[in-house]
């Protein structure tokens, strides 16, 4: 009972991150679960089985809260869960070690552009609400993304997202809804490749699993109100940050970089981080305060307009006599 206690509020935790930022669901839980002493791939399987609910749960917020873009979601979504049931029943098997400094090295360079991009330099179409790209585009994204969340713990986000964010065609939390929606094809497929491949040992570890869905489900409401409400800035901004700090440290790990290198390293990027995100909000700040501004304006324009009209109502004093 205490394990379902913790691994419920680990999924509060995860969902609240993956639902506001669009990532790190399956990266958080994957971690505690290796650590807790289970194995690599049926701590993926659990990780995927919980998305299940969660991601149904955080996708019905995110269209609650008009965060998605359906035809991104199906072109993403679909190739996605292809690659993810490749990833469980063929390839999760097999060791993603070397593949893990590349990948990473290519997250953190997207993670500075969205950092930078969104807190220097937001993009002047981040308000787009429906997503431009093609399937020709989006199709070899969600196979990749797919492939690499099923076979390595997760990736979904990291790669979908943070490409999406880097194009600077579509409104953040639109980004962020969609891909929110289109995990839940991608963490099915999973679970069922998973199920093919590890057969009755697959259900193992039910009480992590109905721990961390339980808690994903929630806080998935939560997490799509906070998205539709945090400026676009913040958001990117955010965002970007935890793509780096994330595959910081994968590399890190990759080359055995510990101790007092690895904790300067840390303090460094969070330091970054941290200005950026306050320049990020005083941009945001000033944003809205403009905003309030131009809609000021135009009130009194439009009362500054009304007041000859509202005098010529007026019955003139030649009318009275």
């Amino acid at each position: 009972m205490f394990k379902l206690l913790i691994f419920t509020l680990v999924g509060v935790g995860a969902q609240l991150v993956d639902g506001a930022l669009g990532m790190a669901f399956g990266v958080t839980a994957t971690t505690l679960l290796v650590f807790s002493g289970v194995g690599p791939a049926h701590a993926s399987a659990a990780v995927h089985f919980a998305e299940v609910g969660t991601t149904l749960a955080s996708g019905a917020s995110h269209w609650r809260f008009r965060n998605i873009d359906w035809p991104l979601v199906l072109r993403l979504g679909v190739p996605g869960a292809i690659g993810a049931f490749l990833g469980a029943t063929v390839l999760s098997q097999l060791s993603t070690a070397a593949a893990v400094p590349v990948t990473s090295t290519i997250l953190l360079a997207i993670g500075v552009y969205v950092l930078l991009r969104f807190s220097i330099r937001p993009p002047a179409v981040n308000d787009a609400r429906t997503s431009p790209h093609t399937a020709k585009f989006l199709s070899p994204l969600g196979l990749f993304g797919g492939f690499i969340d099923a076979s390595g713990g997760g990736g979904w986000g990291p790669i979908t997202t943070s490409t999406l964010l880097s194009r600077g065609k579509t409104a953040p939390r639109t980004v962020i809804g969609s891909v929110s929606a289109s995990e839940f094809l991608v963490s099915a497929a999973a679970s069922i490749g998973f199920i093919f491949g590890l057969g009755s040992d697959f259900f193992d570890n039910i009480p992590i699993i109905a721990g961390l869905a339980l808690g994903g489900i929630i806080a998935a409401p939560v997490a799509a109100w906070l998205v539709s409400r945090v400026p676009a800035t913040l958001l990117g901004t955010g965002v970007g940050g935890i793509i780096i700090i994330t595959n910081a440290q994968k590399l890190f790990k990759t080359f055995e970089v510990t101790g007092v290198p690895a904790a300067l390293g840390y303090i460094a990027l969070v330091t970054v981080w941290a200005g950026l995100l306050v320049v990020a909000w005083r941009r945001s700040r000033l944003s809205a305060a403009e905003a309030a501004g131009d809609l000021h304006r135009i009130d009194t324009e439009i009362d500054t307009l009304g007041e000859p009209e509202a005098q010529s109502l007026e019955p003139s004093t030649g009318d009275k006599a």
